[in-house]
């Protein structure tokens, strides 16, 4: 690993320095392709890594881990589309553990600036930048990138392997590949004659692959356009393979009981699960303790009658305790200060100053698939089958668990039970190759019972923030804030990779520095809450918690200046970046938004920008009889290029829903170390009877392609909070909301 920390070290540095250190470093190495992982046999034949064709038919990969957001369907669609086949005639496939599928966009997301002010050229640095993604095994699927980094790369892949297979055809019939086309997985000839691409396979594969331009879009037949999901008979049917539904020949099953204060172990006394019926083996994992049993149930049955004496904690014991460490990160210096316009020291003369400060939980993931892997260990070889988001980083943790070389490693990927950034973590599949060692040549599925998962997530860290504003003649003229946190990417990197990311933290204030707003003077400081937490990537990151941060603050400013909340917005949006203020327009219209409600209605708009994406939301919410119900939302959202518009509009209302459940019931808390929350009951979520009835507008105006999994979630809570403060007149500023009003339960 230590070669990866070097790298580590080197690409994640944030700053013009540290950024063309990490595009000079290895030039050649970085560029140069990345190995074929396909191995075909006899009559197959792998074109490239992501179209093999046997007699079958064509199989594509779509290596991004397909948790739900329809990843699998487009990134296929971009294939077909240039491949010229439907995807009813073909069969899609996740793909190994290879470097060919490292995920070119994500590197390029550490570049500094805005975003939304990225030129053409810094697109470019950051596609270079990106293939460093190859080098470091980035085959991750997160961020809100799948699209960003599929768009080009697929479809070069689609018309790189038509071409081959023209290039096959024009040779064995000794005319000029230019005169053939393609249609329905067939090479024509003028004449009308037809050679399936199945026939043609083994003869291109021989051949170098013919480099092959794009189609136009003005020539697209399924990209940018619904189509039916590829996995939507499988889980529609229960034949869909998730981690938890992986069955072998012999397999047994296990269960794990670690640290509830994520520390080590004094002592632990397995005599009575020793005696239990069923119970195979008790392992002692050093830092916690595994069962495997004849099935999973025996398995966490007899965890509980274990005895274990656990350490303390090493960050502090209470909720208290641990906000009281991060708000002491206000007296350091700050990590960031990634914008600083104007001066934010200066209250101009006879402007109206307001101040405020807010505060979110930590957070749990909550996946509806409970943490699992299958693992089989032989001593020479290991195979495990899992939900992950990160299959090279869990090739190569598990490689180091049981003694072996990555390559001797392979990474089964399933689909997955809800991810959220949960399943980029290596922990559960590590614990599984640990127990497999245990038990050589016997498949062993290790499942965590909830109240494991809930006591060992890598959460969502809890903030504060803190702001002061000034508005004059009804304009925002400052707005100066600081964000104290715990850094997700230091701690994750770190997991990863073995190095923390230094230099300044983008994550740790993203959806805050980057708001698109003109106001004159606009400082957003970053400070880093150094604690033994356990924190990690949550749907959105960052803008999860300054989206709810800075736009409530945005909307007192507002209040303040006695302007609509959305006309004011508006306003400052329309002077940075017109993208923006096209999203909140379109909103305002979809919604009928007048800024006046009648008694017993609430409205409330939220506005951010995240991962490339502006999102503009309005929550509307009723008082029936003292219980309050979230009834209607609107979003507009702008992806510059919706490549399935269904799957966009999907993506934005289950991002909004994720961020309404963090926001009326969401909260992680510490009582002893321990994480407090068990189960659902204790960690609830919006259901169908409380979901508002959402209406969606995909815009397609920015210039460049963005994501659509994660920017739905952080405006969701500001519009929930400025439509109950519309509503009843009371401004909360710490969420969840349902320790403030009476919510729909």
């Amino acid at each position: 690993m230590a070669s990866i920390g070097k790298i580590a070290r080197r690409t994640f540095l944030i700053g013009s320095a540290a950024i063309v250190g990490g595009v000079a470093f290895g030039a050649y190495y970085v560029s140069r392709p990345a190995p074929n992982p396909l191995k075909p046999t006899e009559g197959e034949a792998a074109l490239n890594p992501f179209v093999l064709i046997d007699r079958q038919g064509v199989t594509l990969f779509a290596p991004r881990a397909e948790m739900g957001q329809g990843v699998r369907t487009t990134w296929a669609a971009l294939i077909a589309e240039e491949l010229d086949v439907e995807l009813d005639q073909v069969r899609v496939l996740h793909g190994p553990a290879a470097a060919a599928y490292y995920n070119s966009a994500m590197i390029g997301e550490v570049l500094p600036g805005k975003g939304y002010d990225r030129s053409n050229f810094m697109h470019s640095v950051a596609e270079t930048l990106g293939k460093v993604g190859k080098v470091i095994g980035m085959q991750v699927t997160g961020g809100s990138t799948s699209m960003v980094d599929g768009f080009e790369r697929m479809r070069a892949a689609g018309a790189s392997a038509r071409e081959t297979l023209k290039e096959a055809a024009a040779r064995q019939l000794g005319v000029a590949r230019q005169t053939l086309r393609t249609a329905d997985g067939k090479v024509i000839t003028p004449d009308g004659t037809e050679i399936a691409y199945v026939d043609l396979a083994v003869a291109a594969a021989a051949l170098d692959p013919v480099k092959a331009d794009v189609r136009p879009s003005t020539e697209w037949r399924l990209v940018g356009k619904s189509q039916p999901r590829v996995d939507m008979v499988g889980k529609c049917t229960g034949t869909a393979e998730f981690g938890i539904d992986v069955r072998l020949d012999g397999m047994k099953f296990a269960s794990v009981r670690m640290s509830p204060q994520r520390s080590g172990m004094t002592r632990f006394d397995a005599s009575a699960a020793e005696q239990m019926q069923g119970v195979q083996k008790v392992i002692d994992l050093g830092t916690g303790v595994a069962i495997v049993a004849n099935n999973t149930w025996i398995a966490m049955q007899a965890l509980d009658s274990l005895d274990i004496e656990w350490e303390d904690a090493a960050y502090p014991p209470e909720t208290e305790q641990i906000f009281a460490r991060i708000a002491s990160a206000f007296d350091a210096d700050p990590n960031s200060e990634m914008r600083d316009d104007g001066d934010v020291e200066t209250i101009p003369t006879g402007a109206t100053e307001i101040s405020a400060e807010y505060r979110v939980p930590y957070l749990a993931h909550a996946t509806m698939e409970p943490m699992t892997a299958t693992a089989l260990f032989s001593g020479t070889r290991f195979d495990i089958w899992c939900g992950t988001q990160a299959p090279i980083f869990v090739q190569r943790h598990c490689a180091e668990a049981v003694g072996l070389e990555p390559a001797a490693v392979d990474v089964h990927t399933t689909y997955l039970g809800g991810g959220f950034g949960r399943r980029g973590e290596m922990d559960f599949a590590v614990l599984a190759a640990r127990v497999s060692r245990e038990m050589p040549n016997v498949p062993v599925q290790l499942t965590w019972s909830r109240e494991e998962d809930m006591q060992h997530d890598f959460y969502r860290p809890g903030a504060i923030g803190r702001f002061k504003g000034a508005v004059q003649d009804g304009k925002a003229v400052l707005l100066d804030g600081g964000i104290a946190t715990q850094s997700c990417t230091q701690q994750t990197m770190a997991r990863w990779m073995g190095a923390p990311a230094a230099g300044p933290d983008k994550g740790t204030v993203d959806g805050a520095f980057n708001a698109p707003y003109a106001i004159p003077n606009f400082r957003i400081r970053g400070y880093l809450a150094d604690m033994a937490v356990p924190v990690g990537f949550w749907r959105s990151v960052g803008a999860s918690i300054n989206g709810f941060l800075l736009d409530s603050f945005v909307d007192e400013m507002a209040h303040a200046a006695e302007r609509d909340p959305l006309d004011f917005r508006l306003e400052i949006a329309k002077a940075e970046w017109g993208p923006a203020a096209t999203c909140l327009e379109t909103v305002r219209d979809m919604s009928g938004w007048t800024g006046k409600t009648p008694d017993g209605i609430g409205r409330g708009v939220g506005f951010t920008y995240s991962f490339g994406t502006p999102v503009a939301q309005v929550i509307e919410v009723v008082d029936e009889d003292g219980t309050i119900r979230i009834n209607k939302a609107w979003i507009a959202c702008d992806v510059g290029i919706a490549l399935d518009r269904s799957i966009v509009e999907a993506q934005m209302i289950g991002g909004m829903i994720y961020g309404l459940s963090a926001a009326c019931f969401g909260e992680i808390t510490f009582a002893g170390g321990e994480v407090e929350q068990m189960n659902f009951p204790d960690y609830d979520a919006i259901r169908m009877h409380t979901a508002p009835v959402t209406e969606v507008a995909v815009l397609e105006n920015k210039r460049h392609i963005s994501g659509a999994g994660e920017p739905g979630t952080p405006p969701s809570m500001p519009a929930l909070g400025n439509a109950l403060f519309d509503l009843t007149g009371t401004r909360v500023r710490e969420l969840p909301f349902s320790k403030s009003f009476d919510l729909l339960i």
